[in-house]
């Protein structure tokens, strides 16, 4: 049944990817930190595809970052 929590957790990853692109949209930050963002969240949604428990406990620090309003420095 291993399929079963790995469908699971798919299941979640996906729920709070969408989450945390809805959260970046919403911030009001400049456009270079917005594309900063928008590619972390693309890089870890490729992770995914690979390893998704890789990805979800780097989307779990992204998410934490969020919270905490730390934000990467502007996109030129």
């Amino acid at each position: 049944m291993e399929h079963d929590g790995q469908l699971e957790l798919y299941t979640a990853v996906a729920v709070q990817l969408k989450e945390a692109h809805a959260r970046v949209r919403a911030l009001q930050v400049p456009e270079g930190v917005r594309v900063a963002l928008t590619r972390k969240l693309l890089v870890i949604t490729a992770a995914a595809k690979h390893d998704l428990a890789g990805a979800a406990r780097r989307l779990e620090r992204f998410s934490a970052d969020l919270d905490e309003g730390r934000f990467p420095e502007e996109e030129r």
